[in-house]
C-alpha cells in the first residue's frame, strides 16, 4: 500500500492505492450501461451568488464560468432573501451551529417548536412535525401508520413520488395503485377495499406539472371513509392567498387528514414536515424510527424557515410574479415553435423524448450557452418522455427568458430534437 499527495484548491489530499473491491466489475458494468443509455447522473458543482439569483457560478473541469440557473427548486428565491439570511445569522450567533441531538435528547429547541406551530397555522391543522427532509417525512410517516393500523390498505396514485412509493413499500402494508388522476378507477378501488384505507396523492406533480382534482378525490374519500394523505411539496408557498398550497386555494384545508410539505423549495431552506391532528402526529412522533433516531434540524435552519414562511405568507406578489414568469416562459417557448407539456402550474416541461439527446442538449446549453437546465430521464420519468424541466422564478427577466428560448431552439435543431418535441394535454388524463 502506498500513498501520494494531491493538491486541490490548496488542500492536500492523500490518495491511497487499496485492494480492489470484490465484484467491483459488476458495479462498473452498471455504470457503463447508464452512461451509454444517457441515464448516468452528473452532479454539476454550482455556487449560488448571494443577492444575484438566478445567476450562479459553475465549476467544471474546463474552468469557472457564470451561468443562469433554470432548474432550481428555490422557486421564489427565498434562499437569497435578506430577512431569511439575517434571521439565520442571528440564530447562529445565539445558539451555535447544530441542534446537539435528536428531538427527544436535547435537540428540541424553541426554534423547532415555533416552526412547527407556524406550519400548523399555515395549513389550519392542530399540529405539525418537522423532519430532515420531505422525503424522510413521507417515507417515515407512511412506514409508521401500519404499526397503528396493521390492516390498512394504501391506495396510491401511479405517479406518486419515490418517497411515497418507498414508504408504502417499507411499511409492508397492503396496497392498490390507481391510475393517475383517474377518478373512476379510484372509486372502483375504494369501493372494493375494506376499512381502514388511506388514499395517498400529490397536489402538484413535479415532473408533468399537472394538478390533481383534490375536491373530487376528497368527496370520494368521504363517501368511502378513507384517510386522505396529500403531498403538497411543490405547492406550499406557491398557491393560496398565504401560500398554504392548492388546498388553501381550493378551500379544502379542513378536508385533508395529513399534509406533507417541504421547507426546501418555495421557502428556500431545508427540511420537511407533516401536519394533521395532534394525536395522529403524536403517535408518529412516538413510533417512527426515522424521526426518533435522527439528529434534529439545526436551529439555524429552523430560524430561517420560520422567517421565510412568515415572509411568504405576507407577500402574495411573489406568487403572482412566479405565475407571470412561468406563463411568459411557456408563451415564449410556444411562439418559438417549442411545445410545452400543458399544465396549470408553474412548472415548464419541454419533452425531448430521448434520454441521450436530452443529456446532449442539456450539456450543450451548459457548456456553450451558459444555461443550466438538468435533463430528467428514467426512472424519474417514463421512458420516451425524457425532458428538460424549466422552473422560472420571479427574478428571471424578459431578457433571460428570450435568450434561453433562442438558445434552446438552436440546440434542439443542432441535435435533431425539435421535431421530437410534442404537446401533451394533461387535463385530458383525469377523464
Amino acid at each position: 500500500m502506498w500513498a501520494r499527495k494531491v493538491r486541490i484548491n490548496n488542500f492536500i489530499i492523500k490518495k491511497k492505492n487499496v485492494n480492489k473491491m470484490k465484484n467491483l466489475d459488476k458495479f462498473q458494468k452498471v455504470l457503463e450501461n447508464l452512461k451509454m443509455e444517457g441515464k448516468y447522473r452528473i452532479f454539476n458543482t454550482i455556487l449560488r451568488e448571494r443577492g444575484k439569483y438566478p445567476n450562479a457560478i459553475w465549476y467544471s473541469k474546463y474552468g469557472v464560468k457564470k451561468i443562469i440557473n433554470w432548474c432550481s427548486n428555490d422557486y421564489l428565491g427565498m434562499g437569497q432573501n435578506q430577512f431569511v439570511i439575517d434571521s439565520m445569522k442571528t440564530a447562529l450567533d445565539s445558539v451555535g451551529a447544530g441542534s446537539g441531538g435528536t428531538r427527544n435528547i436535547s435537540g428540541s429547541t424553541k426554534y423547532h417548536v415555533a416552526l412547527e406551530n407556524e406550519l400548523a397555522e399555515l395549513h389550519e391543522k392542530e399540529s405539525a412535525l418537522i423532519f430532515t427532509s420531505a422525503y424522510v417525512a413521507n417515507l417515515t410517516t407512511l412506514e409508521t401508520i401500519p404499526k397503528i393500523l396493521p390492516e390498512i390498505t394504501y391506495i396510491s396514485d401511479s405517479e406518486n413520488h419515490s418517497s411515497i412509493i418507498q414508504g408504502i413499500r417499507y411499511s409492508k402494508a397492503k396496497k392498490e395503485i390507481w391510475k393517475h388522476n383517474d377518478l373512476n378507477h379510484l372509486e372502483k378501488l375504494l369501493k372494493k377495499t375494506p376499512d381502514p384505507k388511506c388514499v395517498v396523492f400529490e397536489s402538484v406533480y413535479s415532473m408533468d406539472g399537472d394538478i390533481s382534482p383534490i375536491k373530487e378525490i376528497v368527496e370520494l374519500c368521504k363517501k368511502y371513509t378513507a384517510i386522505t394523505y396529500l403531498d403538497e411539496v411543490h405547492a406550499v408557498g406557491l398557491y393560496g392567498l398565504t401560500g398554504g398550497g392548492i388546498t388553501e386555494r381550493e378551500n379544502l384545508q379542513n378536508d385533508i387528514d395529513v399534509v406533507n410539505g417541504t421547507l426546501g423549495k418555495a421557502f428556500g431552506v431545508q427540511g420537511g414536515y407533516i401536519t394533521g391532528k395532534k394525536d395522529f402526529l403524536d403517535a408518529i412522533r412516538s413510533l417512527a424510527p426515522g424521526f426518533i433516531f435522527t439528529t434534529s434540524l439545526s436551529p439555524v435552519i429552523c430560524a430561517g424557515a420560520l422567517t421565510s414562511i412568515k415572509y411568504v405568507k405576507e407577500h402574495n406578489e411573489l406568487r403572482n410574479q412566479l405565475r407571470e414568469r412561468s406563463t411568459k416562459t411557456k408563451n415564449t417557448l410556444a411562439n418559438s415553435g417549442i411545445k410545452v407539456m400543458e399544465n396549470n402550474s408553474h412548472i415548464v416541461p419541454v419533452i425531448i423524448g430521448d434520454a441521450v439527446k436530452c443529456k446532449i442538449i442539456s450539456d450543450d446549453l451548459l457548456y456553450n450557452e451558459n444555461i443550466y437546465v438538468q435533463p430528467i430521464n428514467y426512472p424519474t420519468v417514463h421512458v420516451g418522455t425524457e425532458r428538460l424541466r424549466f422552473t422560472p422564478g420571479p427574478f428571471h427577466t424578459d431578457t433571460m427568458i428570450s435568450d434561453m428560448v433562442d438558445k434552446l431552439k438552436k440546440s434542439m435543431i443542432r441535435n435533431d430534437a425539435l421535431k421530437k418535441s410534442n404537446i401533451i394535454n394533461i387535463n385530458t388524463k383525469a377523464s
